[in-house]
């Protein structure tokens, strides 16, 4: 749109998906705000969608701001939680102990382990966990935010592989601050429809800090692995959730 290769007068409806994430300070409030104002210079009749599944301050006043005669639609509320999440955090002394206990730990022991997702907030830490689990011999598939929204549903909706590295967390964890609390009761609590475990691997006190906001924010305590080698602390958390 800046060379003005692209022709934006006949655009008829603009749409934000996830809006709260493309109208966050740390995300893509800028770009989305040059991109409407370019649109609506060119297009005057544009209308505008904004589509999340939580509608925060920032979304409302960009709403009550721009808009024009906006009106709101809601669906059902997912009823998502982690009561129903079996939930347990790992100390992992370095990343290769933490390619371990997916390994040894959780795949070996898991007799009941179907499919698994794993989520990570780096690209690069998606890149070394596939290589490291490629390298042994698992059939994995990577999914990373720079995917068009399309391909990443495809993909999971095929899901024919058994194990998915998903890359999708927002900016907020790259910048080493609070986490999105939204975002991990939706990935966490999703879990919970199907009575499936989470484990979350930490290493770093940085790791540490963000488990620890959690379990403050949803005022619950996630129950502690004991050792990340011990065979033995696995099989009991497994068994607890249904999945030995």
């Amino acid at each position: 749109m800046s060379a003005k290769k692209l022709g934006i007068s006949s655009v008829k409806i603009l749409v934000f998906d996830e809006a709260d994430h493309m109208l966050a300070e740390d995300g893509f409030k800028d770009d989305s705000l040059r991109i409407m104002k370019d649109i609506q210079r060119m297009s005057a009749h544009c209308q505008i969608l904004l589509f999340s599944a939580t509608f925060n301050e920032t979304v409302e006043n960009f709403v009550s701001r721009v808009v024009n005669d906006h009106n709101q639609l809601f669906v059902k509320k997912e009823e998502l939680s982690l009561e129903s999440v079996k939930q347990y955090k790992v100390n992992c002394p370095d990343e290769l102990s933490k390619v371990m206990v997916i390994k040894d730990r959780i795949f070996e022991l898991g007799e009941n382990l179907e499919q698994t997702i794993i989520f990570v907030y780096t690209r690069h830490s998606a890149g070394t966990l596939h290589k490291s689990l490629v390298e042994l011999s698992y059939e994995v598939i990577t999914i990373q935010g720079a995917l068009k929204q399309e391909d990443r549903d495809k993909i999971v909706k095929e899901f024919k592989v058994n194990l998915v590295i998903y890359y999708d967390l927002p900016v907020k964890y790259e910048n080493h601050s609070e986490p999105d609390y939204e975002v991990y009761l939706h990935r966490i609590g999703r879990a919970g429809r199907f009575g499936r475990a989470v484990f979350n691997l930490l290493m770093s006190e940085r790791d540490q800090m963000l488990m620890e906001n959690i379990e403050r924010h949803f005022n619950s305590q996630i129950s502690q692995v004991a050792s990340w080698n011990s065979a033995e602390d696995f099989k009991g958390a497994l068994k607890a959730a249904g999945l030995l």
